[in-house]
């Protein structure tokens, strides 16, 4: 769907119109918002005033707490978040900030290509949204830096909410017929962006597992600008073989900071796993899993059975193994038309200057370079920075009209080690960590 800027709805009336047309549809599940301090231990000391911080704890037991603030590119930013599943103390530091870090797309025509974050106006495309589009939680006002219109830079743009996200466990006991089952809960924190005809959900999903879904949907409107029969690159919308919506790419980056247990140290691994056929005797290949550790700057490309993970310098968990969050890619479309987009994942050393994957608006020196590949320099890792590429493919097809359904691209960071069991397992299977014999 091919971004016509030159016709950015701005006014107030167009934006309660794209409201109203994302609440019909958005949205599928609901659950309650209601805040709860937990009951382990006393609440920590606030890192943020009460309006810009975000507490949960989940039916299941589980805490998330995070602080956030609103910048006029990146839009949503999240910081110092924790997660405190049920038997721990204390909260465990994660994340000390997230934020979306550049929407790049580029057409097949080769005809023009947007920063949708830092050229085209994201943040301050905040948009209303109506009670509809966040069932059974709050609303918060967000007030959007460089406003388009001073008078009105007061949003009702940011939902936090809770959703059932179906079974997070099910065991059927070794004796008699219990069965042991429960259904997760979510929080879900998110705000929807209007950059021309695109609609962006920004979504950030905490399960109450420890795990984290970064996520966006891009939504809204075909461009009714960029119908180009000629150019041989697009796909027939509408009645025959006339009007053509132009194809292009949304490239998006994430860039995280992690803290994991209040440290910004923290160290790299990637792993690697090789299958072998099977030798002379055995039944089955086998498989070999190798760790490398990453000390320096890495462009790291995702590949059969490769996966990261950031591991904590300070923490561990009760079986005395070191905490660590894996990541997990999703779906994506490697876009290789620039030098950025190349790698699927950048670990950095922190620069507080190095705020975006491409387009970087801040003067970092001459020669430091504006897109997160030239920072990749060889340096030694000690607090890393993990910048995450997942692209998308947009060739549009008759469904995408009227108005487009949202497809969604992201990725997740999942606990490794973080807990010594389960964070949700049931009291009677308490006693079942390590070797277990059935009985």
């Amino acid at each position: 769907m091919r971004v016509n800027r030159n016709s950015r709805a701005r006014s107030r009336a167009a934006v309660g119109l794209s409201a109203l047309a994302l609440a019909a549809g958005a949205t599928t599940a609901s659950g309650p918002a209601a805040v709860a301090q937990p009951k382990a231990a006393p609440a920590p000391p606030a890192d943020c005033s009460a309006a810009y911080r975000i507490e949960q704890k989940l039916a299941t037991g589980t805490t998330w707490r995070m602080c956030w603030h609103y910048e006029s590119e990146a839009g949503l930013v999240l910081e110092n978040i924790s997660y405190q599943p049920p038997g721990e103390a204390q909260p465990i530091k994660v994340l000390s900030s997230a934020k979306l870090a550049q929407i790049d797309v580029p057409y097949d025509d080769g005809s023009v290509e947007y920063s949708d974050l830092t050229g085209a106006g994201f943040g301050q495309g905040l948009v209303d949204m109506v009670p509809a589009e966040c069932p059974g939680g709050a609303i918060k006002t967000v007030k959007v830096p460089d406003a388009w219109d001073p008078q009105h830079a007061n949003v009702k743009g940011l939902c936090t909410t809770t959703r059932s996200r179906g079974h997070a466990y099910r065991m059927e006991a070794d004796t008699g017929n219990k069965v042991f089952q429960k259904q997760g809960k979510d929080l879900l924190v998110y705000t929807v962006n209007k950059v021309g005809w695109y609609e962006y959900i920004t979504e950030w999903r905490f399960q109450d597992d420890g795990t984290l879904n970064m996520n966006i949907g891009a939504t809204g409107s075909l461009s009714p600008g960029d119908y180009d029969a000629g150019d041989g690159r697009g796909w027939p919308l509408g009645k025959g073989a006339k009007d053509y919506a132009t194809s292009h790419s949304h490239n998006v980056f994430w860039r995280l900071n992690f803290g994991l247990d209040g440290s910004s140290k923290a160290k790299v691994e990637q792993y690697d796993s090789t299958v072998s056929p099977p030798a002379r005797g055995a039944q089955a290949p086998s498989n070999k899993t190798t760790v490398t550790k990453v000390t320096k700057e890495l462009a790291g490309d995702a590949k059969n059975m490769r996966w990261w993970r950031i591991v904590s310098n300070s923490g561990k968990n009760k079986d005395n193994h070191a905490r660590s969050y894996e990541i997990v890619p999703g779906a994506t479309t490697k876009y290789l038309g620039r030098s950025f987009t190349k790698h699927d994942v950048y670990f950095t050393e922190y620069n507080k200057c190095e705020q975006f994957a491409s387009d970087n608006l801040r003067n970092c020196g001459a020669g430091h370079g504006t897109s997160v590949d030239k920072w990749v320099g060889g340096q030694t890792l000690t607090n890393p920075v993990v910048w995450v590429n997942v692209g998308f493919h947009h060739i549009a097809r008759d469904e995408d009209q009227q108005p487009m359904p949202v497809h969604w691209q992201g990725f997740s960071i999942a606990p490794r080690d973080v807990t010594a069991m389960n964070p949700l397992t049931p009291p009677e299977l308490a006693n079942q960590n390590g070797h277990v014999e059935p009985r």
